[in-house]
């Protein structure tokens, strides 16, 4: 999953973010005291054993959904600290193994495409299966959220309204319009499987033709918005879309695979009653609700604590 977009925007407001960049950066660099382990989440130092250590990736959402974990964990009585912003998956992946942080927010078909690159899961519990095969012994994976980030085929306003594609369109209702259709991606859209040759081999589609853009970025929403391209694979959770109104078709066929929300967990860093709350979460959590959290903090500015805050009390999980 591609993140480039989100990058920039993923320094954290009001929490000390810049601090804890700082610290991380210079970690790697010429390491730190033992005074300094506690606040360093690069440090080799495991989580606290009367307390949840929870961290997350270097974007917004990732950041947004610890914070939902952490307060609701607190809620529960449990005591939380939070490393938010670390890095990518690569360090994340290295620190949670090493017990240093407790709990992570994932998307389990990224995970396992890390872990497993040649894997081709056909359902989601396929997905959590294949993990586990592959995941760390110290490692655990706790229930999936509905709520999923990742490629879609995305059309515009007026796109939609002009062969009256709803949310509950599919992929499959463009085949007889696709000729029409201009689709703007990646330009390594052009050529996967998880792209345009995907899209003729599973669904049958035949675009008018392909517009080489950005992997969900900027260049890809603007075009979407200008109709210089009526079709355009955009991230599922990304804001332009309830902004701008678009609409991601339903993707029956599982042409992009599954990137449900799951979090991961250090075995022994969370007691039942832990694990049972973020089990709750993901019940609650599905994309449409992601979504619109992603857009109170990305567009609307708002502090993802209080977002988190916010959308806890209002599905009683505060």
């Amino acid at each position: 999953m591609t993140y480039t977009t989100l990058i920039s925007r993923s320094i954290r407001r009001n929490r000390g973010a810049a601090v804890v960049a700082l610290a991380a950066a210079t970690a790697l660099l010429a390491g730190c005291s033992s005074n300094d382990k506690a606040d360093d989440p690069l440090s080799e130092g495991k989580a606290s054993g009367d307390g949840v250590v929870v961290g997350s990736n270097n974007f917004p959402e990732s950041t947004l959904l610890a914070d939902i974990y952490g307060e609701a964990l607190k809620a529960k009585g449990i005591k939380v600290t939070y490393k938010p912003n670390i890095g990518s998956r690569e360090t994340t992946y290295g620190l949670i193994k090493n017990g240093s942080l407790s709990v992570l927010p994932e998307y389990n078909g990224a995970l396992l495409a890390y872990l497993d690159p040649k894997a081709t899961p056909k359902t989601a519990d396929a997905t959590t299966t294949a993990i586990e095969a592959k995941l760390d012994s110290k490692l655990t994976l706790l229930k999936p959220s509905a709520a999923q980030n990742k490629d879609s085929v995305t059309v515009n306003a007026a796109t939609a309204k002009k062969y009256h594609l709803t949310e509950k369109s599919s992929i499959a209702d463009l085949k007889d319009v696709a000729k029409d259709l201009v689709i703007g991606g990646s330009p390594e859209f052009q050529t996967r499987q998880q792209g345009l040759v995907g899209l003729k081999s599973v669904y049958g589609l035949q675009f008018k033709s392909f517009k080489a853009l950005d992997a969900g970025g900027p260049l890809t929403q603007a075009a979407l918005k200008k109709d210089a391209v009526q079709a355009a694979d955009l991230f599922t959770t990304d804001p332009t879309i309830a902004k701008e109104k678009f609409v991601v078709l339903q993707d029956p066929k599982n042409l992009f695979g599954f990137e449900n929300v799951q979090p991961l967990v250090y075995k022994g860093a969370l007691n039942q009653k832990g694990a049972d709350a973020l089990d709750a979460v993901s019940a609650k959590l599905d994309t449409a609700t992601l979504l619109d959290l992603d857009t109170q903090v990305q567009t609307e500015n708002k502090d993802p604590l209080d977002v988190a805050k916010a959308w806890l009390k209002s599905v009683g999980l505060d």
